[in-house]
């Protein structure tokens, strides 16, 4: 059996992290076993679409190299991909499952209905719908239609029985038909409801994994009933445990949590982003964490997925990156940095070689802006910042320290190159009787203003130039007194 998977993605917005995981998983699955990676647009819910949430879903997954191998823009021999191209089809199918019994005209209106789910709640019941419709007869029920009046399709849900099926993280549940609700299948709009149209279109493109959130476990006793009464083979699933910002919240975009795009904005790496995503449920039952998308299509198995939900932790996303960009070229990381230099940075500088300082220090690039900023404009800062315990020096070791650097860098030479810099300025711990860090953080401090920079007395004295160290350590000199 070739295994084809699909993702499909309602266009309502940005790519949510939780949607993005599923969509990896979903080729990673298939990738795996050399099968195929289907896109499917679930456009179904016409309220909810946004203008252009497709193009999102189109440049996302050309981004991450979750490349499918069929979809709306590809074509393919189940096509079209599109629900709302599709609309026919789910006539066509809901009207068979009425003939085999699985499913049901209803005439009731939405008014009928909160009039119902009203007079429950006013006694202090739990609303499910019991609808009189199902007991009409089938020749009645399409006279009815014939004659114009509006209908929905429900399905028809034998209350006495129970339903089991397997999934593949979950195990084996059974639920009992009379919990379950008859939902509708198709609106009187003619356009079906999710619930109804997976399971058509999953059927109909030959879909052997299917892999959603563990939302949908609760639903999946009813997509079973519809492939039995149609006589179909149910699919293989695999419900993935949540994402959570926290143990009590689910990472959501209705509470304005971090997108993929969002993520991209502030300076995580596409790589890095994927593959942290990859370990959010997933265990490798090894020690390694940092994965290609190669070893992660090599190495992926089902059983590696977990039941506990998965907590989004920025701080493992921030090592993971900083490990991706400490692995990148330093070409490759000149260019990533180069937009953000051009935000923070208008005096004439070697960014080269401020690149070659930052690439170790940095572990999301947004961080660049904030240290490098120094360079242009010297920020305001306290005295006390002369004052560090851990590098054992004060205001009186300050002033005696920032003449004697003033006088040293009179000297050109200093500044023809960092290691230049280095040695010239590691001259005066000895000098002066001091530790390096005695000498060297009034000298940081004196440069730049701030607790973190781009390096430190070294980079800073030699990116900032001869003239503009010396202007600044006159100042610090006056200022400390």
């Amino acid at each position: 059996m070739t295994i084809r998977s699909r993702f499909a993605p309602s266009p309502t917005g940005y790519m949510h992290i939780g949607n993005l995981r599923t969509a990896l998983y979903e080729y990673l699955i298939a990738k795996n076993a050399g099968g195929s990676f289907i896109l499917r647009i679930e456009d179904t819910d016409q309220e909810r679409f946004v203008e252009g949430a497709v193009d999102v879903v189109y440049e996302t997954l050309k981004d991450v190299g979750l490349i499918h191998d069929e979809g709306p823009d590809k074509g393919g021999a189940f096509g079209p991909y599109i629900q709302s191209e599709r609309l026919p089809l789910y006539k066509e199918y809901a009207d068979k499952l009425v003939d085999l019994k699985g499913a049901h005209y209803c005439f009731c209106s939405a008014e009928e209905l909160e009039e119902k789910k009203q007079a429950a709640e006013k006694q202090g019941k739990a609303f499910k719908f019991d609808d009189p419709c199902k007991h009409l007869s089938l020749e009645e029920a399409r006279e009815r239609i014939k004659n114009g009046e509006k209908y929905t399709v429900r399905q028809t849900i034998d209350p006495f029985k129970k339903t089991t099926f397997i999934d593949e993280v979950y195990g084996r549940i059974t639920v009992e038909n009379k919990t379950l609700d008859e939902g509708i299948l198709l609106k009187s709009d003619g356009y079906p409801t999710y619930n109804f149209a997976n399971v058509i279109d999953d059927h109909l493109m030959n879909i052997t994994h299917v892999i959603r959130g563990n939302e949908y476990l609760s639903s999946t006793p009813k997509y079973n009933l519809m492939y039995e009464a149609f006589g179909w083979n149910i699919p293989t699933y695999i419900h993935l445990p949540p994402i959570m910002k926290d143990a009590h919240n689910k990472l959501s975009k209705r509470n304005g949590d971090a997108s993929f795009q969002d993520l991209k904005a502030k300076g995580y790496l596409t790589e890095a982003i994927v593959n942290y995503i990859a370990l959010l449920g997933w265990n490798p039952k090894t020690e390694q964490e940092i994965f290609s998308m190669e070893e992660l299509i090599k190495n992926f198995n089902i059983q590696g997925i977990n039941k506990a939900p998965a907590i989004f932790d920025i701080e493992k996303l921030k090592w993971i990156n900083g490990v991706y960009i400490r692995n990148m070229s330093l070409e490759d990381f000149h260019k990533k940095a180069l937009p953000y230099y051009e935000k923070a940075i208008k005096r004439k500088l070697d960014l080269e070689t401020l690149s070659k300082v930052l690439q170790p220090r940095v572990n999301v690039l947004s961080e660049i802006i904030d240290l490098v900023d120094f360079f242009d404009e010297m920020p305001d800062y306290d005295l006390e910042m002369y004052c560090h315990k851990k590098m054992k020096t004060d205001l009186d070791i300050t002033r005696k320290v920032l003449p004697v650097a003033l006088e040293l860098l009179q000297d050109k030479k200093a500044f023809e190159s960092l290691e230049a810099m280095h040695e010239a300025l590691m001259t005066l711990p000895e000098k002066m009787g001091l530790k390096n860090g005695q000498v060297l953080w009034p000298i940081r401090t004196a440069l730049t203003g701030k607790q973190f920079t781009a390096g430190g007395a070294t980079e800073a004295a030699y990116l900032l130039g001869q003239e503009e160290t010396l202007a600044r350590l006159k100042k610090a000199i006056e200022k400390v007194g």
